[in-house]
Order: structure tokens, then C-alpha cells, then sequence
């Protein structure tokens, strides 16, 4: 991917702020990560990929990072397992599967990319480009989340 288009797409998101739906669904897929304790998630981490790119969501083995709180790291250089990233109703998904692609492309195994409105998850691995889920339990990289679960409020 061109650093034009990765720009673009930072400077698109700078303007679309997340919504009640984004926040709420981040805030469910945390809560049954943080269930499966060999693995922590973090939250808009950005990542030494271009001139930065930052996900929703970013999963590591538990226990590989401490932070310094005397120095930080303002582009984290180390790939997660999986990223998340959650559409708001001001996104473009196609947009968001660009960006998941520019993600396995430097590295990161998988990336699930939300779709609230549809309850669909798309998944982005380098093996099979991308597959969709619909209101079901997605696994990538022995990691699971329960979307029947998140969805049920509806």
C-alpha cells in the first residue's frame, strides 16, 4: 500500500469520532478477552507501521510488555496477534478492510473487522484475505469472541 493512502485513511479517521455503538462493542469484545488470561488486549495503541496507524483493539501474549511509565513509546514497534478494529456509523468499511490488510501486511496475524449494523465480523488473514462472520463466535489465533453475545441486545 501506497504511504499516500495509509495517510488518508489516518487523516479520515481523525475526523470521524466513534460512536456509543463503537465504544459499546470494544468495550464487550475487551470483556471476553480479557477472559482468556494468556493474552491481554489494549486499546488504541498505535503502531510503528507508516506514519502510524492505531486499531481499536490490539491483542499480545499476557505478560510480554510492561510499560515504563518514565518512557513511553509513541509508535509500538512489536505487532499484536490480532487487531480489532470496530466501524462507526461515519466509516466507510471498505475503508476499514484497506487499513486490516496494510495490518497483516506488516505482520499482525489477524484482524477482525466489525461491522455493527449487519452484526458481521470480517476477518483478514495473509493465508485467505478475508471471510466473513455473521452473529457467531469468530477464533483467529487460538482467540475467541463470542459475537452472538455482543449482538443479543438487539
Amino acid at each position: 500500500m501506497l504511504i499516500e493512502e495509509v495517510v488518508e485513511l489516518e487523516e479520515k479517521e481523525e475526523k470521524e469520532m466513534p460512536s456509543f455503538n463503537h465504544s459499546y462493542i470494544c468495550t464487550e469484545i475487551i470483556e471476553q478477552l480479557l477472559q482468556d488470561k494468556s493474552i491481554k488486549p489494549f486499546t488504541e495503541l498505535t503502531l510503528d507501521i507508516e506514519n502510524g496507524l492505531t486499531p481499536d483493539i490490539c491483542v499480545y501474549p499476557r505478560d510480554k510488555f510492561k510499560p515504563d511509565f518514565l518512557n513511553d513509546i509513541f509508535k509500538f514497534p512489536e505487532m499484536p496477534i490480532l487487531a480489532v478494529e470496530v466501524i462507526s456509523a461515519s466509516q466507510n468499511i471498505q475503508d476499514l478492510l484497506i487499513k486490516s490488510r496494510v495490518f497483516v501486511e506488516n505482520g499482525i496475524k489477524a484482524v477482525w473487522t466489525v461491522e455493527p449494523f449487519t452484526n458481521t465480523v470480517f476477518v483478514t488473514t495473509s493465508e485467505d484475505n478475508s471471510k466473513r462472520f455473521h452473529n457467531e463466535e469468530v477464533e483467529s489465533e487460538g482467540i475467541k469472541v463470542d459475537f452472538r453475545k455482543i449482538f443479543a441486545v438487539n
